[in-house]
């Protein structure tokens, strides 16, 4: 079924005020900005490891990684298991999981080791990697979704070659 556009506009604005709640929380004392290692940008100060960076860490890593993450296991088993009632496999389902948990997963572990043990004696540089590959993770979906989409696939072989990608008959027989 299609969503209507009421219910893609609710959508879109409680994510904006989701995102927007956890990042203004940190503004008004729960949970607190610095600059990152090489002081190129923001992100949270995990130097510090105290109450008030451990509860906020808890609870964005529940309601930003854990939940969405659940989420998205249930909704992808769901959707692989009609893939295999159907026979017809679109793409691979676990993948954007996988990509969520590679991305962020870094990050997540450091900032949780930060809130037991002080991070400061890791080099600036290496603590930087987790987060440029979270940073990664809009472009690594962007590019899971458009390979992984036969549309969105056909579309960029065709502007790439002009050659439009013929459908191949699927046999429905089992085997």
């Amino acid at each position: 079924s299609k969503m209507q556009w009421s219910t893609a506009i609710s959508m879109m604005v409680f994510a904006w005020l989701f995102a927007a709640f956890w990042a203004v929380m940190p503004l008004l004392g729960w949970g607190e900005y610095d600059y990152e290692p090489l002081r190129t940008c923001c992100t949270l100060d995990y130097s510090k490891g105290d109450r008030n960076y451990v509860t906020y860490l808890f609870a964005l890593s529940i309601f930003n990684f854990i939940i969405p993450g659940f989420i998205m296991l249930t909704a992808y088993q769901s959707i692989n298991q009609k893939f295999k009632k159907s026979g017809h496999y679109k793409f691979n389902t676990g993948l954007p999981l996988k990509t969520l948990v590679i991305c962020w997963g870094p990050y997540c572990l450091l900032c949780f080791y930060a809130a037991i043990e002080n991070v400061m004696f890791i080099s600036p540089k290496y603590r930087m990697i987790p987060a440029v590959i979270a940073k990664t993770a809009p472009m690594v979906d962007a590019f899971v979704y458009a390979l992984g989409n036969e549309n969105y696939r056909g579309g960029i072989w065709q502007f790439l070659t002009g050659q439009k990608i013929e459908k191949a008959e699927v046999d429905n027989k089992t085997k």
